[in-house]
């Protein structure tokens, strides 16, 4: 049953294959310029989690992300990076919510949807989870309550991934001989 979850939680990255994050800059609440791609060569997991101060669910997915977000840190070594979607007309509201909710992440501004338009999706919330190698290995689009679960179980997948060589079963060769299982490098 853990395998076939574990599947379950790749088979979306198999099929559609793992994406780099795009060459967008964004800006922080404090009006500071980031690229993306630098989150890409941290060497953590990071957790993008798109909103706006109109989506109810966004917030919610965020007040919970933001209680599970310490133990995160300390157990997969995860960043979490709200990108807030809020256009000119609402986003002098963005500062004052996070700082209402009091979450712990750093809070990007994606006003012109220019990240939004090159990870090509449409509705919020959405959440994309990039690997330590950099490459984007979850997406989510939606939330209801408990998702964050889901989320942390591909964290972990991802985690264990990182950590566990895999090993090559036993096979047979021709001869009806037993192979031994190697290590793959």
């Amino acid at each position: 049953m853990k395998y076939f979850f574990s599947l379950l939680l790749i088979f979306p990255v198999l099929c559609f294959g793992q994406k780099d994050l795009p060459d967008v800059s964004l800006k922080t609440l404090n009006g500071q310029s980031i690229n993306v791609q630098d989150y890409a060569t941290n060497g953590k997991i990071t957790v993008f989690s798109f909103w706006a101060t109109w989506c109810i669910p966004c917030q919610k997915e965020l007040d919970n992300l933001a209680e599970l977000y310490p133990d995160w840190q300390e157990d997969y070594n995860v960043e979490v990076v709200a990108v807030s979607t809020d256009d000119a007309r609402t986003i002098a509201n963005v500062k004052a919510r996070a700082n209402t909710n009091g979450w712990p992440f750093e809070v990007l501004l994606d006003s012109n949807e220019d990240l939004k338009r090159a990870l090509n999706f449409q509705a919020i919330p959405h959440t994309i989870v990039v690997n330590q190698e950099g490459q984007i290995a979850y997406t989510h689009s939606g939330y209801v309550e408990g998702d964050e679960y889901e989320l942390e179980d591909a964290i972990k997948e991802m985690v264990t991934v990182e950590e566990t060589p895999e090993l090559i079963k036993e096979e047979d060769d021709p001869k009806g001989k037993k192979k031994k299982g190697k290590k793959k490098n």
